[in-house]
């Protein structure tokens, strides 16, 4: 069999030698939200704002009362001027907080109104949505924010604070674990 196929000795038939990560642009970040427990001291639900980079897996969080325009711009905000990096590019769902794409008279675009696409205008960001109804576009994001939900499963909070700052302690272990030497680019 080794004849017919070409190869007359077994030591030279190379084996499947796993292949590398894909190399990614540092600076594009995906960004979604999660919905929180209401606590017992909480007359609402919160949301849990994440962005993630896909090349180092930078975390960042940040936790607000609603998911509206105004705190998903706040929120990207609080990401440019934290990031180590230059954000280059954004990847959102389509979600209200992050775009006007359905909200529009029947269109399908976006038309660049909405607060969170003129800030990304002005800090020179490119901003990306993702299809409708494919959350596993955002699969780097949507896979943190499975592992924020495993952590809500398995732990039990009483008030608040001490899930926010569980919740920023994770992200904070979860960025040391990640986070490896990169060059920084300069912004443009």
């Amino acid at each position: 069999m080794l004849k017919r196929h070409g190869v007359s000795k077994r030591e030279s038939v190379e084996t499947d030698k796993p292949k590398p990560f894909k190399a990614y642009v540092l600076g594009f970040v995906h960004i979604d939200v999660k919905y929180l427990p209401q606590m017992a001291n909480e007359d609402r639900r919160r949301y849990l704002f994440v962005a993630i980079d896909r090349a180092t897996r930078w975390v960042f969080i940040t936790v607000y009362a609603t998911k509206t325009a105004i705190n998903a711009k706040r929120f990207l905000a609080a990401l440019a001027k934290a990031a180590p990096f230059y954000i280059r590019t954004l990847l959102t769902d389509n979600g209200k907080e992050f775009t006007d794409r359905f909200i529009t008279s029947g269109e399908r675009i976006p038309t660049g109104k909405h607060a969170f696409d003129q800030l990304c205008a002005e800090l020179g960001i490119e901003h990306q949505l993702t299809k409708p109804k494919h959350p596993q576009t955002n699969g780097m994001v949507e896979r943190f924010i499975g592992r924020i939900a495993d952590l809500l499963r398995t732990h039990h909070f009483r008030l608040g604070e001490e899930l926010e700052t569980t919740l920023a302690r994770y992200a904070s272990l979860y960025c040391r674990r990640k986070l490896w030497a990169i060059s920084v680019p300069s912004r443009p």
